[in-house]
């Protein structure tokens, strides 16, 4: 109920505020719905089902054995477990643009970052193989399985409500950044949280873009021990990717579907 509650809001108040007025084209429409619906409908309850058995069968004297260890331990050590694979798996997905061997995990990602606006249906523009292979689902299905479902709970909600923020069209960290005082402060916060900023940093080019940088989801702070942490002055000049985007239907079904059809961003 929160998934909804919340993602709608944000999504309604975007919508009556006219964030999303003429910013898509056919290509988007058909990207995005597609993304959301065959994610809800194939890829997360496939997931669900093959790691509910998988870890049985893999994992069976794990079963249950956090379940007497603190709620908030446990939530605050899968977190840095779920931000370290994360961290690793998304910045070598953007690795494989120039890496042959990586150029298929590349490709997968590629259709979340080839929309060319902010808003929060770009939390739904995942292309459903990219779904099975991110390291949030199989965390929290961990954490599941090792007796805490109310740490697990907590990580959904967590990431589920952060991802909104951080992709929505609502740049209030502008304000706060500017701040003479505060904004020192919020700078320095940024160097371990993820801020709307540094995402929408993330999914831009140009001037303050920059897709190479900043690969964390909720916490920055392997960016900054890494040394791919970018904190931006401003917005990025551009949201997307440069150059015309591959056809919807590689988009949505890659790898099943290669070089199909023409580029699609004028559709």
């Amino acid at each position: 109920m929160f998934y909804l509650a919340f993602g709608l809001s944000v999504l309604g108040l975007e919508i009556a505020l006219g964030r999303h007025r003429g910013i898509y084209t056919r290509a988007d429409w058909l990207v995005n719905l597609l993304c959301a619906g065959i994610g809800s409908a194939v890829s997360r309850p496939v997931l669900a089902i093959a790691l509910a058995n998988g870890f049985g069968l893999l994992l069976p004297g794990q079963r249950n054995m956090l379940a007497h260890d603190p709620v908030w331990v446990v939530f605050a050590v899968m977190l840095l477990v779920d931000e370290f694979l994360f961290y690793w798996v998304h910045r070598l997905s953007h690795q494989g643009r120039n890496k042959k061997w990586l150029t298929w995990l590349w490709k997968l990602h590629r259709t979340h970052h080839s929309g060319k606006y902010m808003t929060t249906l770009l939390v739904f523009r995942i292309n459903p193989v990219w779904t099975l292979i991110q390291p949030p689902a199989w965390v929290i299905a961990v954490t599941l399985y090792m007796g805490q479902p109310m740490a697990a709970a907590l990580l959904a909600v967590t990431e589920y409500a952060w991802n909104v923020v951080t992709h929505s069209n609502f740049r209030w960290d502008d304000a706060v950044r500017r701040a003479p005082v505060v904004g020192r402060m919020f700078r320095l916060a940024e160097h371990v949280f993820v801020s709307p900023g540094l995402h929408h940093t993330h999914h831009g080019f140009g001037k303050d873009g920059a897709n190479y940088r900043n690969f964390g989801f909720i916490l920055s702070v392997f960016d900054t021990l890494f040394g791919t942490l970018h904190v931006p002055q401003g917005r990025p000049w551009r949201y997307g990717l440069p150059g015309k985007n591959p056809h919807w239907s590689e988009e949505v079904f890659y790898p099943l579907v290669r070089g199909a059809g023409r580029a699609a961003d004028s559709e």
